[in-house]
C-alpha cells in the first residue's frame, strides 16, 4: 500500500485525536452549548444532548448501539438534496455506501461495504434493504421515491434482520419523513439552476384538534433536456436528459393517550429521458472518453422515454400497555407502474455493427404487515419481538424497436415472491457500563416464476416458449453483541451478526426452467469505538470482517447482452470506517467521514463471459466448450470503491443577534469501481471527487434565507456505469448545476 493511500484515514485520526486532547481547552464554549443539538442528527434532552439514532428500533443515544450506523439531518441533509438531485446523491456521503443507477432516476441500486447487486432486472434480490418511513421496499422502482421533508437518514451496516421486516445482509438505508407536530409549522424552498434545473419543496403540518394533526408535503424537480441529439435522420428524440418529477405526501394523525395512529399516503409521477447509452464514448486501451468527446451531444437513432406512477399507503399504530411495553403494527401497500425504453447500441447505423432498442413495461406490487411488542425495562431485561409478511406481485414486459420505430413485445414475466418471518431481540445490563443484546431471525421465503416468450404484457396474447421456475428456503439467523461504557460520553463495542439472502431465479426461454442460485449467508465481525462531547465533537470508528458464502451474481452484458445468474462460493471483505463531527470555534463545525473496503471473490471455478470485442480484458480467459471466458477468482466485487471519503465545512459571520451570512461546502471522494464482474481496462471507472458550495444569507427572525449554490462545482466528467456490447458504451455522472435558491421556515 503507498503511503499517499494513507494520507486520508491518518488526516482524519489526527483530527479526532486533537479533539480529544483539546477537551479542556474548549470546555468553556462546549458547556455553553451543552444543550445544542451535537451534529445535524436528531438529539434531544432526554439523553444528554448526544446523537440519537433509531437504529435499534428505539431512540438511544448513539453510542449506547452497537451498531455503525450513520445519520444525515438538518442543513447537510438539505444542501445535498438539492438542485434536482435524487436518491443517488447518498452515494459515498456516508462511509461503505455506493448507489448507481443504469436506468436514471427509476432504478437504483444500492451497495454496503461492497455488497450489493449489479443486475438491472426487475426480479433481481437486492441485499441492502431500503427502509421509507419504517415500510421495507423491495423493488428498486419503489426504492427510488424522492427524498423530501425529511427528519433524517440513516445508514446502518452490516446484517440487520433481526430488528427490520425484511432480510438485510448487507445493510439498511433508512430515511425517516418528518411527522405532524402538535405546532404549526412548515417551509418552503424554491431554487432554479443552469438547464433550467428547478428543484420546488413545500410542507405544512398543523393540528386540526386536541388529538388529530396532519402534514402535507410535496417535491418538483424539473430540468431541461440538455443533451442535443446530433444524428439528423432520427424519427425520435432531438433532445435528451431532461426530466419533470412530481411526489407529495400527505400525514394524518391521531394521538390519544397510549393509542397513536399515523396514516400515510404517498404518490410520484415522473416524466422524462431513461439514462442515456453514449455509444463509442469510450477511448479503446484505456477508462477515457474518446478526445474532444462533448457531453451536451450525442448521435443515436433511437429514443429514451421513461415515466414512473407510484403510490403507496400505510397505517402505523401503536398501543403502549402502561408498564409493560409498547405494540406496535405496520400495515403497506406499494405499487408502481413505469415505462422505460433505451437505445442500448447509444448510437446510429452504421457506427456499430447491430442495432438494439429495447425497453418495456414493469409493475410491481407490494404489501406488508409487521406486529412488533417492544417491552418496558424489567429490572436489568427487556426484549422486542415480532412478526413480519412482505408479498410482491411483479409483472414485467419488454420488446424490441425497430429504426422505423415499430414495437415488437419479446416476453412477459411474473413473479410471486412472498415471505414470513418471526424475529426477537433482547437487551440485559448486568452493570451501569454494560449493555448485553442478543437477537434471533426465522425467515422462510417463496419465488415463483413464469416467463412467456413473445407475450405482450398490454394485449395478454398467447405467446410461445413457457419458462418456470419456484424456489423455497427457510433460515434462522442472529446477531450478539456487546457495548462497555468507557464513561459517559464514549463506549467499544463489539458485534457479531449473520444475513440472509433467500433462494433467486432468473428465467430460461430456451431451456424452459428457470436458473436458481443458492441462498446467500453472511457472518459479519465488527468492534468499534464511540465517543461524543455535546457542542463539541463526536468521533467513531469501527472494523468489521466478513464472509459471504454462496454470494448470488449477476453477469451482467458480454457479447451477448445477457444476465446471467449464478453463485460464487464465497466472497470475504473487511474494512475501516469512521466519522467525526467538530466545532473548534463558535459558527464553524467540519464533519469528516471515511472507509477503507476490500472486497474479494473466492471460487476457482467461476467463469463469466467478457465483452464482445474492442475491450481489453484483465483476467485470465480460458475456453470453455468454445466458448471465450474470464475467470474472475480473486477479483474485487463490482461498484465496490475501496477507498470512500467525504468531508463538509460550514462557517457562519453574525450581523445580528437573528443575521447572519453563511458559507457551506460538501466533497465526496470514491477510489476507483469495477462495473463488471471481470476486469477490463475500458470498463474501470476513474477515481471520482465531487463537490459542492452554497453561500447566502438568513434572517432566522424572518424564516428566510436567500443563497446561491453549485453543484459539481468542478464539472469533473466520470464515466460511471457501462455497457460492454462492442462499441464501448458509456454512462456519466451529472452535470455542473449553478443556482440560487430562497426558502421561508415558519
Amino acid at each position: 500500500m503507498k503511503f499517499t493511500n494513507l494520507r486520508w484515514p491518518m488526516t482524519v485520526s489526527a483530527i479526532a485525536i486533537m479533539s480529544a486532547v483539546s477537551v479542556p481547552a474548549f470546555a468553556e464554549e462546549a458547556a455553553a452549548q451543552a444543550d445544542a443539538p451535537a451534529t445535524e442528527a436528531a438529539s434531544d434532552a432526554s439523553t444528554g444532548g448526544g446523537i440519537v439514532v433509531t437504529a435499534t428500533r428505539r431512540s438511544e443515544r448513539a453510542i449506547n448501539v452497537p451498531i455503525a450506523v450513520s445519520s444525515l439531518s438538518g442543513e447537510k441533509l438539505d444542501v445535498l438534496n438539492s438542485s434536482g438531485q435524487d436518491i443517488r446523491f447518498l452515494a459515498s456521503r456516508v462511509p461503505s455506501l455506493q448507489i448507481e443507477s443504469s436506468f436514471g432516476r427509476t432504478f437504483p441500486r444500492f451497495y454496503i461495504r461492497g455488497l450489493g447487486n449489479t443486475d438491472f432486472s426487475a426480479d433481481a434480490a437486492q441485499p441492502v434493504s431500503v427502509v421509507y418511513d419504517n415500510v421495507a421496499l423491495e423493488s428498486p422502482m419503489l426504492k427510488a421515491f424522492p427524498v423530501f421533508d425529511l427528519e433524517n437518514v440513516e445508514v446502518l451496516k452490516g446484517p440487520q434482520g433481526t430488528l427490520f421486516g425484511r432480510n438485510t445482509p448487507a445493510g439498511v438505508v433508512k430515511l425517516t419523513s418528518k411527522r405532524p407536530t402538535e405546532d404549526l409549522n412548515g417551509h418552503i424552498s424554491a431554487s432554479w439552476g443552469s438547464f433550467n434545473t428547478a428543484n420546488i419543496e413545500a410542507a405544512i403540518g398543523a393540528p386540526i384538534t386536541d388529538h388529530l394533526r396532519f402534514r402535507v408535503a410535496g417535491l418538483l424537480q424539473r430540468r431541461d433536456n440538455w443533451v442535443k441529439n446530433d444524428y439528423t435522420q432520427t424519427i425520435n428524440s432531438k433532445n435528451f436528459e431532461g426530466y419533470r418529477d412530481f411526489a407529495g405526501r400527505f400525514m394524518l394523525e391521531y394521538e390519544n393517550g397510549p393509542l397513536d395512529l399515523l396514516l400515510n399516503v404517498h404518490g410520484r409521477s415522473l416524466r422524462g429521458t431513461a439514462r442515456l447509452f453514449r455509444g463509442n464514448a469510450i477511448q479503446k486501451g484505456t477508462n477515457d472518453l474518446v478526445p474532444g468527446y462533448d457531453i451536451g451531444h450525442t448521435a443515436q437513432n433511437g429514443d429514451n422515454p421513461q415515466s414512473l406512477d407510484s403510490w403507496g399507503i400505510n397505517l402505523q399504530g401503536s398501543y403502549a400497555f402502561g408498564g409493560v411495553g409498547t405494540l406496535y403494527s405496520i400495515t403497506a401497500w406499494e405499487r408502481a407502474d413505469v415505462f422505460s425504453r433505451g437505445d442500448i447500441d447509444g448510437s446510429y447505423p452504421g457506427a456499430v455493427p447491430f442495432q438494439v432498442q429495447t425497453g418495456g413495461d414493469t409493475s410491481p406490487k407490494e404489501f406488508s404487515q409487521e406486529v412488533r411488542f417492544a417491552s418496558e425495562k424489567f429490572g436489568d431485561v427487556s426484549f422486542q419481538a415480532g412478526a413480519y409478511y412482505f408479498n410482491q406481485n411483479l409483472d414485467n414486459g419488454s420488446g424490441s424497436w425497430n429504426n422505423a420505430n415499430v414495437y415488437a413485445p419479446t416476453s412477459v414475466m411474473h413473479l410471486d415472491n412472498e415471505t414470513y418471518a418471526f424475529f426477537g431481540s433482547g437487551e440485559y445490563t448486568p452493570t451501569s457500563s454494560l449493555i448485553l443484546r442478543a437477537g434471533v431471525r426465522w425467515s422462510h421465503d417463496r419465488r415463483h416464476s413464469i416467463l412467456v416468450d413473445g407475450a405482450d404484457i398490454n394485449a395478454r396474447g398467447p405467446g410461445i416458449g413457457v419458462s418456470t421456475g419456484h424456489v423455497a428456503g427457510s433460515n434462522w439467523s442472529w446477531d450478539g453483541s456487546a457495548t462497555y461504557k468507557i464513561s459517559s460520553s464514549s463506549s467499544v463495542y463489539g458485534r457479531v451478526a449473520s444475513g440472509y439472502l433467500g433462494a433467486a431465479l432468473k428465467n430460461d426461454t430456451q431451456s424452459g426452467v428457470a436458473t436458481v442460485a443458492r441462498p446467500q449467508t453472511t457472518t459479519s465481525y465488527e468492534i468499534g469505538f464511540k465517543s461524543e462531547q455535546p457542542g463539541l465533537f463526536n468521533f467513531s470508528i469501527d472494523a468489521y470482517f466478513s464472509n459471504t458464502h454462496n454470494i448470488q451474481l449477476t453477469a451482467v452484458g458480454g457479447g451477448s447482452n445477457v444476465t446471467q445468474l449464478m453463485n460464487a462460493r464465497k466472497a470475504i471483505g473487511y474494512g475501516v470506517e469512521t466519522e467525526l463531527t467538530a466545532t473548534p470555534i463558535e459558527h464553524l463545525q467540519l464533519t469528516l467521514g471515511g472507509s477503507y473496503n476490500f472486497t474479494q471473490l473466492r471460487d476457482k471455478n467461476l467463469f463469466v463471459a467478457p465483452c464482445g470485442s474492442n475491450c481489453t480484458v484483465l483476467d485470465p480467459l480460458v475456453s470453455v466448450n468454445g466458448t471465450r471466458l474470464a475467470s474472475i477468482d480473486g477479483n474485487r466485487l463490482p461498484q465496490a470503491p475501496r477507498w470512500i471519503g467525504n468531508a463538509t465545512l460550514s462557517y457562519a459571520v453574525p450581523l445580528t443577534e437573528t443575521t447572519e451570512v453563511f458559507a457551506y461546502t460538501d466533497w465526496a471522494y470514491r477510489s476507483k469501481v469495477n462495473f463488471f464482474l471481470y476486469q477490463a481496462v475500458e470498463f474501470t471507472g476513474k477515481a471520482s471527487v465531487e463537490g459542492g458550495l452554497r453561500v447566502g444569507y438568513r434572517d432566522k427572525a424572518r424564516g428566510y434565507e436567500v443563497a446561491a449554490f453549485a453543484r459539481n462545482i468542478t464539472n469533473q466528467v466520470r464515466i460511471v456505469g457501462a455497457i460492454d456490447f462492442n462499441n464501448l458504451t458509456a454512462m456519466l455522472n451529472e452535470p455542473r448545476i449553478f443556482g440560487g435558491e430562497i426558502s421561508f421556515h415558519f
